[in-house]
């Protein structure tokens, strides 16, 4: 079985980092407003921008948890698929 780590991008121009089993019904749960007591329930419309497989739920936390420490530039960076921009903002 596969998990995820997915971003989303909210109308208020903010980020949400969400890992889950299941990507399609997930995104699909936080576009259609299914759970209102969610982050993104009154920032919708809301793009997937930025999405990871990994191969253990416990390495999709990880990877979650990690990720919302992170500053939005090194996000950003992340999204991009810019790693060398990653490390130079992880060490400043």
């Amino acid at each position: 079985m596969a998990f995820y780590i997915y971003i989303l991008h909210c109308s208020d121009n903010s980020y949400y980092t969400g890992h889950t089993d299941n990507l399609e019904k997930r995104i699909s749960e936080h576009t259609s407003g299914a759970i209102p007591s969610c982050y993104t329930f009154k920032r919708r419309p809301l793009t997937l921008i930025f999405s990871q497989e990994f191969g253990t739920r416990e390495e999709a936390l990880a990877s979650e948890q990690q990720i919302k420490r992170w500053s939005r530039k090194k996000k950003e960076a992340m999204i991009r698929g810019d790693w060398e921009d990653v490390s130079r903002l992880a060490k400043s």
